[in-house]
């Protein structure tokens, strides 16, 4: 007999829905997880590590902003966000502020392409996990994941805190890792706090700390996030110790920036005038107009549409989609490879139409 949780729906990554809050869970003094579900009984596909983009009012400004799940798609009867406080950031203050259990609130997704995908074979390959503050929620997906499903891969998981009281999940990482005798947890604090000293490593991560956690760093394959400069730190590590880049992946988020959009509450906005152009999106099946001189994102938005998007700059890579006809011209900052645009891929954030669009989103 057909159990009735098989007879769920799912939730639709592609539809303007809302979610509820069931639970807030505070991790640190500033940081808080937020358990979200569908208001009627549904199941969430995702990947580890991905993200999902949030709309919220606040005042007479509404503000879209993209966070990744710390949960699991093992458990697909919810999904959870973990969230840091950012001093002046309208968004996360109101979200540790205002959201409470039984208030919903805009979402889309999930998406992003910094994920994990286990091999059938995932025994063959070997992992090694990195973040520092915030940086852990995807990572936190993608172990949660591999714990949950009791795959035997060897993995190695470095994580980077400010002092003892800004750690996340300090509790859970120690259980799983007693419960996966394949997977190594270490935590390093850059400073100890006058309440409590930390036993572990010290200081931030260098070329020393890597070799002696993990002396087989080349045959891993990477998965970095944190900061900018966190992350500079360790992709120069990799390339000094002769790592084929092909095996780093990192989240390309910059928070600095993010946290700079936050704080002066804006997104781009459409700039009227020019010629315009006709933009179709496929799979919502929206068409709008689009000024030549207008990022395609900034008239979705401008014409009501929500779309993933965070730094509004060409640089995380969140609204990449694929341009299924017509031409651009796009100015990005990182946020997609060359061989992503030789295959039809775009930014929407940076991306100005040359001629009439048709977008797969």
């Amino acid at each position: 007999m057909m159990s009735s949780e098989t007879l769920l729906p799912f939730w639709d990554p592609e539809q303007d829905e809302v979610l509820v809050c069931r639970a807030v869970r505070r991790q640190t003094h500033d940081v808080a997880t937020f358990i979200l579900t569908a208001p009627a009984p549904r199941r969430f596909r995702y990947r580890p590590g991905q993200f999902m983009t949030f709309t919220v009012m606040i005042g007479d400004v509404v503000y879209h902003r993209c966070y990744t799940l710390s949960s699991s798609p093992s458990r697909p009867d919810a999904v959870a966000i973990t969230v840091k406080r950012v001093a002046g950031g309208p968004v996360s203050n109101w979200l540790h502020d205002h959201l409470q259990p039984g208030m919903e609130i805009a979402a889309l997704g999930p998406a992003g392409d910094f994920v994990l995908d286990v091999p059938p074979d995932g025994a063959a390959e070997r992992y090694v996990f990195l973040s520092a503050g915030s940086g852990i929620t995807p990572v936190m997906s993608m172990v949660r994941h591999m714990v949950d499903t009791r795959f035997d891969v060897d993995a190695v998981f470095l994580h980077s805190a400010r002092s003892p009281n800004d750690l996340i999940f300090e509790r859970e990482l120690a259980w799983m890792e007693s419960q996966a005798p394949s997977l190594r947890v270490r935590v390093t604090c850059e400073h100890d706090t006058p309440w409590r000293r930390w036993p572990g490593a010290m200081g931030r991560i260098d070329g020393a700390l890597l070799m002696r956690e993990v002396p087989d760093l080349l045959a891993r394959r990477w998965f970095v996030c944190g900061p900018e400069g966190y992350r500079q730190a360790v992709r120069a590590l990799a390339m000094q110790a002769g790592l084929d880049m092909e095996r780093f992946h990192e989240e390309s988020f910059d928070f600095g920036e993010l946290v700079a959009q936050e704080a002066d509450g804006s997104d781009q906005e459409a700039v009227p005038g020019g010629v315009q152009y006709a933009v179709s999106f496929t799979r919502s099946r929206r068409e709008i107009a689009c000024a030549g001189d207008t990022p395609v994102l900034s008239a979705a938005r401008a014409a009501g549409m929500r779309l993933p998007a965070s730094c509004a700059r060409g640089m995380c890579g969140t609204c990449k989609c694929r341009l299924v006809s017509g031409t651009v011209e796009m100015q990005h900052d990182g946020g997609i490879r060359q061989r992503e645009i030789d295959q039809g891929m775009i930014l929407i954030c940076c991306a100005r139409p040359t001629s009439d669009l048709v977008i797969e989103r």
